[in-house]
């Protein structure tokens, strides 16, 4: 320390460290740790800097050792969206390929909404080595590293060229971090050469910090406009998204649509927006939703948007609202989301947005419609009678449908449950079929669908939730990207279960390749026929069962309903990982929804197949409307 005892001397990276460990977020009176651990792989960029200063004030910051850059920052996803983006994890990287490695992780955290604070290494400030291993040399500007990579996929971006500087980034980067309207992934670039520089910092820098989480009142005047078209309305429809999660709005919003007889649909994020048994609950929407949700959203005149981003799998590509007379009310934190669609804007927190409406509402007489709840409940019977009796049945001479198999987990499942998917027909099939209202809670990343990110992020989700299972639902396609992580969780003891549905390719995509092209071309796990040369000879035999063993877990390879929920109990007491290698028919899909997708068909091609297909996107097109943004 100095002689005033108001400074003490660290390097960059110490000061680093020992700021992280005293920051704290709150919200209604609730304070947490708003980073309570790191993820890290060292390398020459970061070994002597972050990872000595980690050695020697790091009692308070647990180091985790992840087996790649990407997926650390997935796990730091997974652990922001289970923790309400109320905490997070930061993550630590080297020069060169090691901070590159997350930039994926960084796009899906922005795009998603999600906290995240990235420590990727760079190159020496100071230039006197001359190029250093791993370092971008671009012809005209000299400044620029592959860490530059960060800046269209941070909500917040700094390199740190002098110690000092981290007494200005950092509160910024923790601002970014708490803030509910812009908070996305934060990257602060650590050349490697001034993570080991000495400064005297000021003893107040490392108080104890608390950041308070906003929630934004709404205008009053957007509430009296909201309520008075709600009041003409006589179709209203709720969309919730990710933001009622984030805001606990759940009962808000569970009461204001059934005190007011309005209709939710949910979002991927949103799934489980609305946690108990409900009528007026029709699932999910949109691409992969439920007939049901998109017949009212079809009819809708008034569409209520909680918390969403309303991207193309919500609106159909514009498709799904099909009244001439629709309106839309947006209540969401962000002032960007909340003006789409021509949106009656309500900026607010949903929780505070919801509680203002529903008083509003009740001031001034409204009230359910018989008739309207009647139909609801009618086409929300119509689809669960058709889901039991067709896709939860087994089909004559085929394998388990994966529709099958959710149906399965969901019985099984227990309150306190978490299952996680991100890619592929997983998600989609959850967002269809998956029922919360046992307690479950059902965490999909689809804002980015990032394949690879669902083993990973089931480790930040088991980091919050010690009891219960956390299962990921995965395909074969995409266990086979990243399934190291394996590893980690059995190092950290951090117990998951995957469910890994073996169709034997990406075969998602060659439905949609089948609906846009007529043809199946690269997306089978396929050995190649010599006489054509085309990956088109024999299914790959791959043992997933041994590959998992190899890295920890515990393994079972089932065939019939009766196998795997044989395999789930047993599963369910283990302590060490669990993966279950479930077979499900290739081409068995779960019923579509009825939206239009806006994925196009070749416009010119000399093969008859492509060109109906092209016939059909273009009379698809017609169902498109354009809103005022």
């Amino acid at each position: 320390m100095s002689s005033e005892q108001s400074e003490i001397r660290l390097t960059m990276a110490q000061a680093l460290v020992k700021y992280l460990s005293v920051q704290f977020s709150e919200r209604d009176g609730k304070e947490r740790r708003l980073i309570p651990a790191i993820f890290g792989i060292f390398g020459h960029g970061n070994v002597a800097g972050i990872g000595q200063a980690l050695y020697e004030y790091g009692h308070d910051l647990p180091y985790y050792q992840p087996r790649n850059e990407q997926s650390m920052v997935h796990t730091a996803c997974g652990y922001a969206k289970a923790s309400n983006r109320l905490a997070t994890l930061a993550c630590t990287s080297s020069i060169g390929p090691g901070a590159t490695n997350m930039v994926t992780g960084a796009a899906l955290a922005t795009i998603n909404r999600l906290p995240v604070l990235l420590l990727p290494s760079d190159y020496y400030s100071t230039r006197r080595q001359g190029p250093v291993l791993q370092q971008l040399e671009h012809p005209i500007s000299v400044d620029v590293s592959v860490n530059d990579c960060f800046r269209p996929v941070s909500r917040f971006f700094d390199r740190i060229s002098r110690p000092e500087q981290l007494l200005t980034a950092l509160p910024e980067a923790m601002h970014a971090l708490t803030d509910p309207a812009e908070t996305g992934a934060v990257t602060i670039s650590l050349p490697q050469d001034v993570q080991t520089e000495a400064f005297y910092y000021p003893l107040r820098f490392f108080e104890k910090r608390v950041w308070s989480v906003e929630r934004r009142l709404p205008a009053q005047r957007a509430i009296n406009g909201a309520v008075a078209w709600l009041k003409q309305a006589e179709r209203p429809v709720i969309i919730a998204g990710g933001g009622v999660h984030y805001a606990e709005a759940w009962d808000d919003l569970q009461a204001f649509s059934e005190n007011f007889g309005i209709p939710v649909v949910e979002t991927f994020a949103g799934k489980g927006a609305v946690r108990k048994r409900s009528d007026l609950l029709l699932g999910g929407h949109g691409i992969t939703g439920t007939p049901a949700a998109a017949q009212f959203v079809a009819a809708a005149d008034l569409v209520i948007s909680v918390g969403t981003r309303l991207t193309d799998f919500t609106t159909g590509s514009q498709g799904a609202f099909n009244n001439p007379q629709v309106r839309f009310i947006s209540i969401n934190a962000c002032s960007r989301d909340a003006y789409k669609q021509g949106s009656l804007p309500v900026t607010a927190d949903a929780q505070e947005a919801l509680r203002a409406l529903a008083m509003a509402a009740a001031q001034i007489g409204i009230e359910p419609r018989a008739s309207y709840l009647q139909e609801i409940r009618d086409a929300k019977n119509r689809w669960q009678n058709f889901v039991r009796e067709e896709v939860y049945r087994p089909t004559a001479g085929e394998t388990m449908s994966q529709g099958e198999l959710v149906g399965i987990l969901n019985e099984e499942s227990q309150s306190g449950d978490t299952i996680v998917a991100a890619a592929g027909s997983p998600p989609g099939d959850l967002h269809k079929l998956w029922d919360v209202s046992s307690g479950t809670t059902c965490h999909l990343e689809f804002g980015f669908s990032c394949m690879g990110y669902e083993l990973p992020a089931g480790l930040g989700v088991r980091m919050t939730q010690p009891r219960g299972e956390v299962y990921i639902l995965i395909g074969d396609g995409t266990y086979l990207m990243n399934p190291t992580e394996l590893v980690t969780a059995m190092q950290e003891n951090l117990k998951i279960t995957v469910i890994l549905s073996e169709n034997h390719g990406f075969q998602c995509i060659r439905q949609l390749q089948m609906y846009r092209v007529g043809h199946s071309f690269g997306n089978e796990f396929r050995a190649r026929d010599t006489k054509d040369n085309t990956l088109e000879g024999d299914y790959l035999k791959i043992d997933f069962a041994k590959n998992a063993e190899s890295m920890g877990a515990r393994t079972w390879q089932v065939k019939t309903p009766e196998e795997l929920r044989k395999a789930l109990r047993e599963a369910r007491p283990e302590t060490r990982v669990c993966v279950i290698v479930v077979e499900t028919e290739k081409y068995h899909y779960t019923p579509g929804s009825g939206v239009w997708w806006d994925i196009a068909s070749a416009e010119v091609s000399a093969d008859s197949t492509t060109q109906e297909r092209r016939a059909e996107y273009e009379d698809g097109r017609k169902k498109q409307q354009r809103f005022h943004y």
